[in-house]
């Protein structure tokens, strides 16, 4: 594998030496012709994104501030550099810079400015995203929750207070960053803007309303002239002179192209792996299937990529949409801590420095294509009067290998592979073939750092009667308001004597239905049982048997919310928490608890408020050792860390 690897870098070396002389004269053509227009920001044509009068092949991966901190963003963008990216993109994340409507939060690992300069110190691009609907698996799609409380609003529609909201967030963030020359107009990194998210998912719910809010959009953002072109991804009608670009896995097959014949071939997300839900098995995507998809990309045209997640990062706080887990993308090319995680990400290094090689021919050739056999055929560029020229060979039998002849030479092709050749002579890189080292991650259980510890116990008292203000229980999307993810619902039942059953293996059960995403059922302060949804599947019923007694019960139920929906039309009006509920086998018949008794409500968590879990929090409760474990309980250690040797 050594000897493989020296091999493959003998190659590029050579490759790109005699190659160098040809690119040299380019970039200075291109640099003369900056000169003479001294134009800068950035225009295209069908080849390419064309940057203060150059033309550039764009390897971009997407990475989101807030998924990391502070002190990881230059690792994470230096090792992005040294994977041969050019380009960073990022969503803008409405709901974390406006928690509060009219109060912004640009600090810490929302300091979107300074992620955005280190960027550019690094010597790359930045592409933005900036919704203001954004879904990524997070919280409400970047949406503010504040906004569902705003009179007549409906999101992502021709809709006045939507449009009036919307317009004073774009407005903040583009004059931010006009302020800050952050524009490639201004000598700034960002070359591309996103407005909205792949639309044409709710197009249709939204009719001639939601053709007429996508106009708007695109006007909005174009009326800035801020000196980038705008794209709207999975958009096949993008108004205007908006680009329209690709999201898939396998976007050299399944995108139509651009929908006008001057307009570039744009990637906006090539998913690198599936993110994370409760209940679901690991998944991954292979190095070789992301490297050939990206060689047939290019090999058609196509002349910007982005990787979704290039790193993933940490969904921390309560930032996940419901169900996403908190590691989010982890067998991205950089993992959740910002390590490597080859082969993915030395393999798809390489296919960047062999693309990188083809420059010339993919942005000045003339495009040729054959047919070399039933599963193979030729992809390839040559310029008239030159030696320029780049192949791509390509076996789409996903079983057997394939012998082709190009240019009078024999080329042995793995099964579903593309071969790039710089030269249209030699191979440098073959898709299939992998070349970058192996690593993996194991977690191992610190004895040093496990033993003797001793956990305290603090338990929540349960509520059973709080002063009933509806008829029915309350929403608990609008109980939490984005603070919390608990919220207590309790009533109570008078219950006879002679209606409870008195025969044999005849049972009173209590029925709980809920839009989700969890409960957990207490009777009279005993606890029950609980239930819960799936990311599928978000509402449930829960049904138990339950011990009443003559006289007075308390029935308290903890509603339990996984995040705030990410995606879909109408959010807005979507709900969470307990809808009805009833008691069944009493001799009078069923009793409805729904429409009939008082609810009482309490959003949040006794130890939430007291902050328990924070050093001065912790005080302001009574901590027990080896308690009785009860449900509602917060556990608390002090840990002394050890590090090992390494």
């Amino acid at each position: 594998m050594k000897s493989r690897t020296i091999y493959l870098i003998g190659i590029l070396l050579l490759i790109s030496l005699c190659l160098k002389a040809g690119y040299a004269k380019e970039e200075k053509d291109d640099d003369e012709n900056n000169k003479k227009t001294n134009k800068k920001g950035v225009t295209y044509d069908g080849t390419s994104l064309i940057i203060n009068g150059k033309r550039e092949l764009l390897y971009s991966g997407s990475v989101h501030y807030p998924r990391s901190t502070p002190d990881m963003w230059p690792s994470i963008i230096e090792k992005a550099r040294v994977g041969r990216l050019n380009t960073i993109q990022t969503y803008v994340f409405w709901n974390v810079h406006e928690p509060e409507q009219g109060k912004w939060d640009f600090k810490g690992r929302f300091d979107l400015v300074k992620f955005i300069k280190l960027i550019h110190e690094k010597g790359l691009y930045v592409t933005i995203r900036l919704g203001p609907f954004i879904q990524a698996e997070w919280n409400h799609g970047g949406l503010p929750v504040w906004l569902r409380e705003v009179p007549d609003v409906y999101f992502r529609t021709d809709n006045e207070p939507f449009k009036e909201h919307t317009e004073r967030y774009v407005r903040k963030i583009l004059g931010i960053l006009k302020e800050e020359k952050l524009f490639a107009s201004q000598g700034g990194p960002i070359i591309l803007g996103q407005i909205e998210n792949e639309y044409n998912a709710v197009r249709l719910a939204y009719k001639e309303n939601g053709e007429r809010y996508i106009k708007w959009a695109a006007n909005l953002v174009e009326s800035m002239n801020l000196g980038i072109p705008w794209v709207m991804c999975k958009q096949d009608n993008a108004p205007g002179n908006i680009i329209n670009a690709c999201n898939g896995r396998h976007c050299g097959d399944t995108f139509p192209g651009p929908k006008r014949p001057d307009m570039p071939s744009l990637w906006t997300e090539n998913w690198t792996t599936q993110f994370r839900v409760f209940g679901d098995p690991t998944t991954n995507r292979r190095s070789e299937d992301i490297a050939f998809a990206v060689s047939r990309f290019f090999s058609k045209n196509g002349s910007h990529v982005n990787y979704y997640m290039y790193h993933g990062g940490t969904n921390f706080g309560r930032t996940s949409a419901h169900f996403v887990t908190t590691r989010y993308y982890d067998h991205a090319p950089l993992d959740e801590y910002g390590m490597e995680k080859d082969p993915k990400y030395g393999h798809l290094k390489h296919v960047h420095r062999a693309l990188e090689l083809c420059k010339k021919a993919l942005l000045w050739g003339h495009p040729r294509f054959k047919k070399l056999g039933p599963d193979t055929e030729v992809r390839y560029y040559e310029q008239p009067g030159t030696n320029v020229c780049a192949a791509f060979l390509a076996n789409n039998n996903t079983r057997e290998p394939n012998t082709v002849k190009f240019k009078g030479q024999k080329f042995v092709l793995p099964s579903r592979s593309i071969s790039i050749l710089p030269d249209c002579k030699t191979v440098v890189y073959n898709t299939a073939q992998i070349v970058a080292q192996h690593s993996w991650r194991n977690f191992v259980k610190s004895e040093k750092n496990s033993k003797g510890l001793k956990f305290d116990m603090y338990s929540e008292n349960v509520p059973s009667k709080l002063e009933g203000d509806t008829l029915i229980p309350g929403e608990l999307y609008y109980l939490t308001k984005d603070k919390t993810d608990y919220a207590w619902y309790t009533t109570s039942i008078k219950i006879k004597e002679d209606d409870l059953p008195d025969k044999k293996g005849v049972k009173t059960i209590l029925r709980v239905a809920s839009l989700g995403h969890a409960a957990i059922v207490y009777v009279n302060g005993e606890y029950v049982g609980n239930k819960h949804g799936s990311h599928e599947m978000k509402s449930f019923v829960f049904k138990k048997p339950v011990k009443l007694k003559p006289g007075d019960n308390h029935i308290s139920i903890l509603g339990v919310l996984t995040g705030f929906p990410d995606s879909g039309s109408y959010m807005e009006k979507r709900f969470a928490g307990p809808r009805g509920a009833s008691i069944k086998g009493l001799k009078s018949g069923e009793r409805d608890l729904t429409e009939n008794n008082h609810w009482g409500h309490l959003a949040g968590l006794e130890g939430e408020k007291k902050e328990v879990y924070t050093e001065q929090g912790s005080k302001k409760v009574k901590w027990v050792k080896n308690g009785e474990r009860k449900p509602l309980t917060w556990y608390k250690v002090t840990h002394t860390c050890q590090l090992g040797k390494h």
